[in-house]
């Protein structure tokens, strides 16, 4: 794989990975043909955070995923690893992710990642609003003494 494809690919996963279930499940309600290479299981992932995003990387906390590898009947594979608990949710987004390495990629980005992200985008825009609402601006008046 290239690294734009790989680029590419990582962007679909995680969009899948953030979509809303059922959302997506109203998008690609028809599941094709596949073989499991690993069904869908349930586990946990420690997560790791950084202060301020650049410092050192400390553990967090553990956090429910479910993850799910497939091989369709063209023999295109797909792998999913989805927050929480929805089987069902990893089965589509590996799905998904093996159908847009096939010649039916550019179909499935336009009829549904590009609906997906649009969601997405008003989605943090809406979250992104509501937290400026409540921004506090400190400001520091200059006493005599302090000169």
């Amino acid at each position: 794989m290239t690294t734009e494809t790989e680029t590419a690919r990582k962007g679909w996963m995680g969009l899948l990975a953030r979509s809303k279930p059922t959302r997506l499940a109203q998008l690609f309600p028809d599941l094709p043909a596949h073989d499991f290479l690993r069904a869908p299981e349930v586990g946990a992932v420690m997560v790791q955070g950084r202060i301020g995003g650049v410092g050192q990387p400390f553990n967090l906390g553990e956090m429910t995923v479910t993850r799910c590898a497939l091989r369709l009947a063209s023999g295109a594979t797909g792998h999913a690893y989805v927050q929480g608990r929805d089987k069902a949710h990893a089965v589509r987004a590996a799905a998904l992710d093996a159908l847009l390495q096939t010649e039916q990629g550019p179909e499935l980005q336009d009829s549904i990642l590009t609906p997906l992200r649009a969601e997405e985008t008003t989605r943090r825009a809406s979250r992104a609003a509501k937290a400026a609402a409540t921004r506090v601006e400190f400001f520091t008046l200059v006493r005599g003494e302090d000169q």
